[in-house]
């Protein structure tokens, strides 16, 4: 048949120029054309479902116009249609209102990610007072002991939530993992020795590394495509309010020595909201459909994405679970040649996080402003978490425009040029004059490089990548592995600049961050606007 080229007026959002339809619009009946069927596929499946079948009688372009007047009018676009021929033609979504609101429940979760954040802060500006107050202000090791269990808890707590996730739900686990969070606490703010500190720090430190890995999943699993990476970044935005929040809260400690104990205290409150808004937060579709709670899915759709989108949301999750129909996997699984390379993915991402040297720069900030003239600690402190917050702010209105990949380059190569200037401040003596300004001046740049990429996105990528049947365990070996660093930098951090000088040490972290850029250019992949499921099928598909 020769090939007819009309016009359709519609608001489909689409322009098709030299595009094959696959119509069976020219059967004649009365010697006029009927329009009986017209089919636009892409990769094999009915766009948006817009068949039309028809019964009445169309002539030319006029009536076809009347066929999609309904949809609105909009720009004009050109189809030809060929007989026996289909060609992929880019879909258009098209944006359903939703009457639903995931916020209030990512709200909810975000206060595990505020409890992070405080309980990594709170013991910097107490840890003077109660050492006074337990007597052990001579005795350095207990003070160290009294640091580092939070990390060590936190490491058994992130990968003791991913079981936990995935045997109980994502809900279910939050609300357990306000025991410890809330215990933990109560024995630190009532401890009158130091064995009640540590084993009330023990228990925090499992509570906020059970946060650390269901928050971010959590959030991913619940978030529309459209805006996930914005919810995403909720959470480190959340993280830096807890630490601002921690160092607030030690303001009263200069009059009033014994308030180091309220400041271990009021955490007790978010842990308790954090369990009782659980109980009303719906449950991970993600996780209810992977049960096999296929009711229960739908209703958790329907409250947070409103009965409109309950259609959409469910085939999604049918298409993505296709083929995979496996039992849940193990943590030999990870290992395996089948999820080796995603999950190699994940942990790299927070091995160069915290080996950039994050947590130095922080530690190091104090004495690296008090030689530029800002004699106080709060302040210091106050710039740096300023400075995160700020970072961390701009990531979330960038990370759904600009991509998870573009801010991860982005931000690693702005953290290496920090550092050379870092290391340059404190080698070179031709800038001995400006140390103290150029060292202020790297120290701000590289915190807010870190939190507009480094910081923010790897919690929000690994939920992204990873398969759903290993999601929940992956990203709690990820957040192991962040843990683990985080403790080995902190534990030899001072001994590394005792043995080589500050401005040697700082230029290792910015050739960390050079590597990293090499890594993520290569085997990190883009993400944005994507649905999980979407993306799954996209890193099979590569298998």
């Amino acid at each position: 048949m020769q090939a007819s080229t009309f016009y359709v007026k519609g608001n489909l959002g689409f322009h098709v120029e030299n595009r094959r339809v696959l119509a069976d619009c020219c059967n004649q009946r009365n010697g006029k054309n009927v329009l009986h069927n017209l089919l636009i596929r892409k990769q094999g499946a009915p766009f948006s479902g817009l068949r039309l079948s028809m019964g009445a009688q169309l002539g030319g372009k006029r009536s076809v116009d009347s066929v999609f007047r309904k949809f609105g009018k909009a720009r004009t676009s050109k189809v030809h249609a060929t007989e026996g021929e289909v060609d992929d033609v880019p879909p258009t979504k098209i944006q359903v209102k939703s009457s639903g609101s995931v916020l209030p429940y990512v709200g909810v979760a975000c206060l595990g990610a505020i409890l992070f954040g405080y309980h990594l802060g709170v013991v910097n500006g107490a840890l003077e007072c109660l050492s006074r107050d337990l007597g052990i202000a001579e005795n350095t090791a207990l003070q160290g002991w009294i640091v580092s269990t939070l990390l060590a808890g936190a490491t058994v707590g992130s990968f003791t939530g991913g079981s936990m996730a995935d045997k109980f739900g994502r809900t279910k686990t939050f609300q357990l993992d306000a025991i410890p969070l809330a215990v933990g606490t109560l024995l630190c703010a009532t401890a009158q020795s130091v064995q009640t500190m540590i084993i009330g720090r023990l228990l925090a430190g499992i509570g906020i590394g059970i946060t650390s890995a269901i928050v971010p999943l959590y959030i991913s699993e619940i978030s529309p495509t459209e805006i996930r990476g914005t919810l995403g970044s909720a959470n480190q935005i959340s993280i830096c309010v807890g630490i601002l929040a921690a160092l607030v809260a030690g303001l009263p400690l200069a009059a009033n020595p014994l308030w180091w104990r309220t400041m271990f205290g009021i955490a007790a409150i978010p842990s308790v909201l954090l369990a009782l808004g659980m109980t009303i937060s719906p449950e991970s579709p993600q996780w209810l459909y992977q049960r096999g709670k296929i009711s229960e899915a739908e209703i958790a759709v329907k409250r947070l994405y409103g009965k409109e989108r309950v259609t959409e949301v469910m085939n999604n999750l049918t298409a993505g679970s296709q083929g995979s129909s496996e039992p849940e996997a193990g943590w030999f699984d990870l290992v395996s040649s089948r999820y080796w390379k995603v999950v190699n993915v994940g942990a790299a991402l927070f091995l160069f996080q915290q080996l950039a040297g994050i947590n130095a720069v922080v530690y190091y900030s104090t004495p690296v402003f008090r030689s530029a003239g800002i004699a106080s600690d709060v302040a210091a402190s106050a710039l740096v978490g300023a400075s995160n917050v700020i970072g961390s702010t701009v990531a979330s209105s960038l990370m759904d425009k600009q991509g998870r990949k573009s801010l991860l380059i982005t931000s690693f190569s702005g953290m290496a040029a920090s550092m050379f200037l870092l290391s340059l401040s404190f080698s070179w003596k031709v800038f001995a004059p400006y140390s103290g300004f150029l060292a202020v001046v790297g120290t701000v740049l590289y915190v807010l490089s870190f939190s507009l990429g480094a910081g923010p996105v790897p919690a929000l990528l690994l939920p992204e990548i990873f398969p759903s049947r290993i999601r929940a365990k992956a990203v709690a070996l990820s957040l192991g592995m962040h843990w683990v660093s985080n403790f080995v930098i902190g534990l030899c951090f001072l001994s590394l600049v005792t043995k080589f000088g500050i401005g040697k040490v700082y230029l290792g972290f910015a050739c960390v961050c050079l590597l990293a850029l090499l890594y993520i250019t290569r085997n990190v992949v883009e993400t944005k606007g994507k649905s999980l499921e979407e993306i799954q099928r996209a890193l099979n598909a590569g298998v």
